[in-house]
């Protein structure tokens, strides 16, 4: 008689932990949401909650606060995934806010910064006490520091000095009215992992993550496939080359990197030996300081 395996792998592992912690925050906190763009990370969140709560309904909306400049095929990807599982979608509409007069475009034209107001006040008005977002420690320097319970201000703010403790997985949801807190079930996932995940679960993806001759331009090194947000400028030299995404923010700022990987092991194989993060290789928004993701977060941001 053999002895059945009991240990579990990295995969595993992590899924459980994931999975404890979204049960955890529905336990503990009373209006969550999950905050859905259509990229690689989130959509592991949805698959998370929906292996979490099956057979039931996924017990929360999702929200994505939405700039008015991201990839089309992203959108559709959010509104077919949204529809197949019968969430509820609240969008936070950047247009809508400039529109209003609440927030001015900035002028090197990214829209991180006043993502932040409106993603606030879409808080406010819905009342949610916790926001579910895909954030990984590998990804950058501010995120590495943040707990998997990130507890905000009653201005949804973040102290990186005054964080909570949270000593054998033991997470401390208690708010005061008001205030709310970020929830990171992805903490502790790599870039491979979450591709691993997706390869392992056969999880659909934008076929923008996937390598395909695009025409592109070079600025400051990175290649920007030439879209309805991203133009020629003058002198800059147009090309064909096999290129993918390895994140997917706003089209005016999300570069692409030269790949030929066309099928998800191909892209596990690739990002298996790069020495590069994702959001260096790839986002332009995170160039204007070295804490340029620190200081958003600091006044609200994801």
């Amino acid at each position: 008689m053999t002895t059945p395996d009991y240990r579990l792998s990295q995969l595993e592992t992590l899924e459980a932990e994931s999975i404890h912690v979204l049960r955890e925050v529905v336990a503990e906190l009373e209006r969550p949401v999950l905050l859905f763009s259509g990229g690689k990370d989130s959509i592991v969140m949805l698959e998370l909650a929906r292996k979490a709560f099956a057979p039931a309904r996924i017990p929360f909306p999702v929200m994505h606060v939405d700039t008015g400049l991201n990839f089309p095929e992203v959108l559709e990807f959010r509104d077919k995934r949204v529809a197949e599982l019968g969430v509820q979608l609240v969008v936070a509409s950047v247009p809508d806010a400039i529109a209003a007069g609440t927030v001015k475009e900035e002028p090197n034209g990214s829209r991180n910064r006043i993502q932040t107001p409106v993603l606030l006040d879409a808080v406010e008005e819905h009342g949610f006490t916790a926001l579910f977002g895909g954030a990984r420690r590998d990804e950058d320097k501010a995120r590495a520091k943040e707990r998997v319970f990130s507890f905000r201000d009653e201005f949804g703010q973040w102290d990186p000095k005054n964080q909570r403790p949270e000593l054998w997985d033991l997470y401390n949801g208690r708010i005061h009215l008001g205030e709310s807190i970020r929830v990171f079930p992805l903490s502790n996932w790599t870039e491979l992992d979450i591709w691993q995940y997706i390869a392992h679960e056969q999880i659909a993806i934008p076929e923008l993550y996937l390598a395909q001759e695009r025409e592109v331009v070079e600025r400051q090194g990175m290649l920007y496939a030439v879209n309805e947000f991203i133009r020629p400028r003058d002198g800059e030299q147009v090309r064909r080359e096999s290129v993918r995404y390895r994140t997917v923010g706003d089209a005016n700022l999300t570069a692409a990197v030269p790949s030929t990987a066309t099928t998800v092991h191909e892209v596990i194989a690739e990002i298996a030996v790069t020495r590069m993060t994702e959001r260096g290789a790839t986002r332009g928004d995170d160039k204007v300081s070295d804490a340029a993701m620190e200081d958003r977060k600091k006044e609200g941001y994801f």
